[in-house]
């Protein structure tokens, strides 16, 4: 493989995996904060349930209708847990958990005499980011830089309830360009290594998301093997080589 084309097919999985840092990282910080760290897998996994359902009914992958389908069942998801925090806050997490689970069993079921429902769940998973288009780029953009104005724009004022909402949009658009995996371990992996900061955690983690995906890509190209499980692996690689400094608070 050529330089050349090497970088043409890296670039757009590059943009996406920003894109997924930009709106996952400060999220991430907020789930940590809240100690409901598994509500990334919950969310996810309600909005490919999403996106399995509108399969079924044969609509277009790629279209609109699919897109609806997704947000709102992940926006479901969001009111369902939000509700869940007022109630019963101090099982949190236990009612993600349970969330994640019905969500996961009804999608093995829907997919279970689909001829490509392995295919389908691997993809839900582990994702497709080397084989992201240019125009599903450009509608995550314009959907990223809408939510992050939102969060950096509105911040507390946001609310319980609007913290859940901007954070299924956001993973329901992230979920659909990376994967499962990758959209939990941005979330949590960058944050989690730079919790001790007193200064620059965002920026530090932001780096450390833009990092892990640039080496996870080129490693992935050069040996040959799944980009998505090598980026996770990075993310972990770069957040561990940067932990000990954040312990000492180096953070500019």
């Amino acid at each position: 493989m050529t330089i050349e084309s090497a970088f043409a097919i890296l670039w757009p999985a590059l943009v996406a995996g920003l894109l997924v840092a930009a709106t996952h990282v400060p999220l991430g910080m907020q789930v940590l904060d809240r100690g409901i760290v598994f509500i990334d897998l919950a969310v996810a996994q309600v909005a490919g349930l999403g996106v399995i359902l509108a399969d079924a009914f044969g609509w277009e992958p790629a279209g609109a209708a699919v897109q609806v389908v997704a947000v709102g069942a992940a926006l479901g998801c969001a009111l369902v847990l939000t509700w869940t925090e007022r109630r019963w806050p101090e099982v949190q997490e236990a009612a993600i958990g349970t969330v994640f689970v019905l969500a996961a069993s009804i999608a093995v079921l829907l997919l279970a005499k689909n001829p490509h429902g392995g295919e389908h769940l691997k993809d839900l998973l582990v994702g497709q980011i080397l084989w992201v288009g240019t125009a599903q780029l450009a509608v995550a953009a314009l959907a990223t830089a809408g939510l992050l104005a939102l969060w950096f724009g509105l911040g507390a004022r946001l609310g319980r309830a609007g913290f859940y909402a901007v954070f299924a949009c956001a993973v329901t658009i992230s979920v659909q360009l990376v994967g499962l995996y990758l959209v939990f371990a941005t979330l949590i992996v960058p944050p989690l290594a730079t919790r001790q900061m007193e200064r620059g955690r965002l920026a530090a983690s932001w780096t450390i998301g833009a990092a892990g995906y640039v080496v996870g890509l080129v490693v992935s190209t050069v040996t040959d093997i799944p980009s998505g499980p090598v980026i996770v692996w990075a993310l972990v690689a770069v957040a561990l080589a940067v932990y000990p400094f954040s312990r000492r608070k180096i953070g500019g």
